[in-house]
């Protein structure tokens, strides 16, 4: 099965910029022809939130509080998954997870729909 390890958390000031990162090994998510790879949060009072997706179609999807500031890329070649965040806010504290899911699912953002997932990583945004 796949393992993710996400790393790249800390702290930042608003208007800062992280770059989270999360490494797949075992059987990759590259091996599969169809699947989404997508990075959540979760903060205190929160559920698990959808960030952004990529999937094997190259489809990107964002959620709305984060398009424009937010960048999901992969590496194929080094099984990496990476988000780039600028023009951090104190909302976007949170812990950032990774996920991935076979098949293609209808809504790349929907938790539900993810199998395999990382033990996180925390970004935390002061003003």
């Amino acid at each position: 099965q796949v393992q993710l390890v996400e790393s790249g958390g800390g702290s930042v000031q608003a208007g800062g910029s992280l770059r989270l990162s999360c490494a797949a090994s075992g059987h990759t998510w590259t091996h599969h022809s169809s699947h989404c790879m997508a990075w959540f949060r979760q903060s205190p009072g929160k559920g698990r939130e959808g960030v952004a997706a990529v999937c094997s179609d190259e489809v990107t999807t964002y959620a709305t509080s984060v398009k424009g500031r937010f960048t999901i890329s992969k590496d194929i070649a080094n099984d990496t998954l990476y988000l780039q965040m600028s023009s951090l806010k104190p909302e976007d504290t949170a812990m950032y997870y990774c996920a991935a899911a076979p098949g293609r699912p209808v809504l790349p953002l929907a938790p539900s729909v993810y199998t395999i997932w990382g033990q996180g990583t925390q970004v935390t945004v002061s003003s």
